[in-house]
């Protein structure tokens, strides 16, 4: 087992209960009706439990980590997209001219892009580039149709990539670990991923993607079919082998989300998970390290059917719900404020008997301020 990657493993503990509970008890204290701030409420209380203080830390440094590769499930016509276009915009993403880059800019969000499998070679004109790193396992996965999509040992590699990401983003200062991704048709083997673990029907967790038509659509939903045939995946299988059923049908991005997800978990900062990829990513890692999921925070509902599912597995209530279907890391970065806000309600936020205002629920048993 790959040395960073064991020893996020080793170190994974569940949120803590007792700063959680703090966390309850001050929101209840707070000069506000309990349970007024609704979701706002719950992240923060996550959030204590995460930290292991109350209130936690405001996250200023966040980081979205964007990994990019490609699949060779492209082979079975399940997008219109061209594979070279996962290569054009990691060369967008370094120039700052993509979708997640403006939205991080404004939310003053670091970007790094990380090539952990693109097909097509990237520029020679982006080396040196501070926001590329290089960390190529392959270049893109086989077609899981036919063969498994990877190695155990690149899936491993791949999840070792993620977790020394993770890692670096960290000791750099990051207190927030936001997800990205980009791979032309990754929302394949997103979907056979979601179906795995769920135990879900190919066809309710395949979506178009960027844009299908009913005859691709048709192809994907075919695919993910083969593809769990072929590997004889069911839920119960992914379940005893989290590495085996990533290997045979998920993404290099994938594997190093997964990666990403359970260093973040396992260095106790808070991880807000985009869309659908990053949703099956997660599936990966709960099913390694079921704490890993109290790290988590969903940051959108993504338009892609199988999110809804991936969601629902891991018991998550996503922040924002505005028909994205973008991928990037573009949800997750939309999220933060919210998250910040979050922390920032509970650490700043008085209490009734700070503000001398008087608490009815103690007074006559009634909600405070209603």
């Amino acid at each position: 087992m790959p040395p960073s990657f064991a020893r996020a493993l080793a170190n994974m503990r569940p949120a803590d209960k007792a700063a959680a509970a703090d966390a309850r008890a001050r929101q209840d204290r707070l000069t506000k009706p309990r349970g007024a701030l609704g979701a706002l409420e719950d992240v923060s209380v996550r959030l204590a439990g995460i930290a292991g203080s109350c209130p936690p830390p405001v996250p200023q440094a966040p980081a979205v980590a964007v990994f990019a590769a490609d699949h060779g499930v492209h082979a079975q016509g399940v997008t219109a997209w061209p594979q070279e276009v996962t290569a054009q915009m990691v060369a967008n993403f370094v120039a700052g001219g993509a979708a997640v880059n403006a939205l991080a800019a404004q939310a003053a969000v670091r970007v790094v892009v990380v090539d952990v499998g693109v097909a097509t070679p990237l520029d020679a004109a982006l080396d040196g580039a501070a926001a590329l790193w290089r960390r190529r396992v392959r270049s893109g996965t086989a077609d899981l149709t036919v063969d498994p999509a990877m190695t155990r040992d690149q899936a491993l590699a791949a999840l070792e990539v993620g977790v020394e990401v993770a890692n670096a983003l960290v000791d750099e200062g990051a207190d927030a670990l936001l997800t990205g991704d980009m791979g032309i048709a990754n929302t394949t083997a997103s979907a056979a991923l979601i179906a795995a673990f769920t135990g879900a029907d190919p066809a309710d967790v395949t979506g178009r993607g960027t844009g299908a038509d009913d005859e691709t659509l048709t192809r994907k939903v075919d695919a993910v079919r083969r593809g769990l045939a072929r590997h004889e995946l069911t839920r119960s299988a992914a379940a005893a082998d989290p590495v085996g059923a990533l290997a045979a049908v998920g993404g290099l991005e994938h594997a190093a989300l997964a990666g990403f997800v359970l260093a973040g978990a396992a260095r106790r900062v808070p991880v807000i998970l985009d869309g659908v990829i990053a949703g099956a990513a997660a599936l990966v890692a709960v099913a390694l390290a079921p704490a890993a999921a109290d790290a988590c925070i969903a940051g959108h509902r993504s338009a892609e059917p199988g999110h809804r599912f991936a969601l629902e597995a891991l018991a998550l209530r996503p922040l924002v719900d505005l028909d994205l279907r973008l991928g990037e890391g573009t949800g997750a970065v939309l999220a933060l404020p919210l998250v910040q806000a979050a922390a920032a309600a509970l650490r700043d936020m008085a209490t009734f008997d700070s503000a001398g205002v008087t608490d009815k629920a103690e007074q006559a048993g009634a909600r405070p301020l209603d």
